[in-house]
């Protein structure tokens, strides 16, 4: 108010020194772009184009502007209540950002953070704010963050992100704009390094909006012989506007029982591709791509193979497939988080539903890296990240980012992505050719009570004799001999094993075999 701005002004000329503040360094918006000034490489085999910048169109800006006397108000009013409270300290330094205003705030000697902590609630009360969060202490910092929401929220659209130098720069094709953090600069992460996400967040929070903002961070980079993409979404109302795009895998899932069998699939593409790695000596996707490029061009046997695709398995809501096929599901997502990194296949993981019935304490270990967008209690967000704070979100897009082999949570303001936008990409790259489906994933037979009544198969008798001959046995072994399918494979196997024929799974090792001729 204006009383409280003539009483910082006066407070300042009676010669207390005033909080610094900070405002970020946000790039100029480029309204006009030449070819040769393009964010994307340029494809150089395949023949693939990659989309314009111009296919994002963003929206109208509208920035949140601060005068410093605003600020300064704001600081001495944070201070006095913090006082009413008994904490006694002083604003150091403040924030402002596109969502949230940070103050740092230096607590006096002596003063206990659970006293500062326990504060949010009743601060975001005397404030007359909408959420209050504090972080406690700022790492490498010897100060209190308390962020508080702007009554004026800045959009952040992904044209902005992906037209960033950070973006631009970041060499891997799995790079995804995520928004921007609290101070206004661009974030971004590199899905390979994660190397999965676990998103979650309660309806309206804006989790969709970002798995497709993810989604289309590959799209403007890769092409189809370099991403390939499984989308699963069983309410068939997001992924649905990808459909005929040459990176799918096959086409959009909705049907949970053909989730399951799909990520069956899955699960026997990665042991296939540890398999085609180890023959030729390497033990990660990058290097064999390397090497197999390098063959290619000089003639060799590279010619026969081609560079292994990444693999992204997108679903959008876990709970769904959690209530058809529990045992299934847990089973091939655990063993993908645990091993596919090296061979190039990455999960983004969604669920409306942050209950431990949904995100069990198994899929949650593997999976380090995790997002959670706004959720209604404390026990929802310690589900999601193992601490609370997410309660205290904004909503529409406002998200806390717990990076892998870290417990410090970063806020990130989600980028926003029209529905026009999405549907301009993917027929951008609908224009340029059909997808080339795996249609052996979904013909697949399901396994079912016939399935576990009876266990004959005419290839069973051959399949016994060649892993005796052979001195192993595995899935993939037995795909590639017998030419059949992963869970025909998979059924073969786990018969040996109950007939003692073969040992326990050891990993991404063959099995042993227990009998000989």
């Amino acid at each position: 108010s204006r009383r409280r701005i003539k009483r910082a002004v006066a407070l300042r000329r009676s010669g207390q020194s005033p909080p610094t503040i900070v405002q970020s360094e946000k790039e100029p918006p480029k309204v006009a772009m030449r070819q040769e000034d393009l964010p994307f490489p340029k494809p150089v085999e395949g023949g693939w184009r990659l989309p314009p910048p111009s296919l994002l169109t963003g929206g109208k800006r509208r920035e949140v502007t601060f005068s410093e006397d605003v600020l300064w108000a704001n600081s001495q009013m944070l201070e006095n209540k913090l006082r009413d409270y008994g904490v006694e300290g002083k604003v150091v330094e403040v924030k402002p950002g596109p969502v949230v205003t940070v103050y740092e705030f230096e607590p006096a000697p002596g003063v206990k953070l659970n006293r500062i902590v326990n504060l949010e609630d009743d601060l975001a009360l005397s404030l007359s704010a909408h959420s209050v969060r504090i972080e406690a202490p700022i790492p490498g910092k010897s100060v209190v963050g308390i962020e508080i929401a702007n009554p004026v929220r800045e959009t952040v659209y992904l044209k902005d992100v992906v037209n960033s130098e950070l973006f631009r720069q970041a060499p891997s094709k799995l790079t995804l704009a995520l928004g921007k953090d609290i101070s206004g600069n661009p974030f971004v992460v590199d899905l390979s390094r994660l190397p999965h996400l676990l998103v979650a967040g309660a309806t309206g929070s804006g989790k969709s909006v970002s798995l497709n903002c993810m989604i289309a961070s590959i799209l403007l980079r890769a092409t189809p012989d370099e991403v390939k993409f499984m989308m699963v979404d069983p309410k068939m109302l997001e992924l649905l506007a990808y459909e005929d795009i040459p990176h799918l895998l096959l086409p959009v899932v909705t049907d949970p029982r053909e989730a399951a069998t799909s990520l069956r699939w899955v699960v026997g593409e990665m042991e296939r591709r540890y398999a085609v790695m180890a023959e030729k000596g390497t033990k990660h996707i990058e290097r064999f791509n390397q090497k197999v490029r390098a063959e290619r061009e000089k003639g060799g046997e590279g010619e026969e193979l081609k560079p292994l695709p990444y693999i992204i398995v997108v679903i959008d809501e876990l709970a769904d497939l959690m209530i058809v096929s529990r045992r299934e599901v847990e089973e091939s997502i655990t063993r993908l988080a645990q091993m596919a990194r090296a061979a190039g296949i990455h999960i983004i993981l969604a669920t409306q539903r942050p209950s431990v019935d949904v995100i069990t304490g198994l899929i949650k270990v593997n999976f380090p890296a995790r997002i959670s967008f706004q959720v209604s209690t404390k026990v929802d967000s310690r589900t999601i990240l193992d601490t609370t704070g997410a309660e205290h979100l904004l909503g529409t897009g406002d998200m806390l980012f717990l990076p892998p082999g870290s417990s410090r949570l970063k806020r990130v303001h989600g980028a926003y992505i029209s529905e026009e936008e999405i549907k301009r990409l993917a027929e951008f790259w609908r224009s340029q050719g059909k997808p080339s489906y795996e249609v052996s994933i979904l013909e697949e037979r399901r396994p079912g009570k016939a399935d576990e009544d009876e266990d004959y198969d005419e290839k069973y008798e051959e399949a016994v004799a060649f892993v005796m001959e052979v001195g192993q046995a595995s899935v993939s072994l037995l795909q590639r001999r017998f030419k059949i399918g992963y869970n025909r494979a998979a059924r073969i196997i786990e018969r040996m094993e109950r007939e003692g024929i073969v040992g326990p799974s050891d990993g991404v090792k063959p099995r042993e075999v227990l009998i000989r001729k």
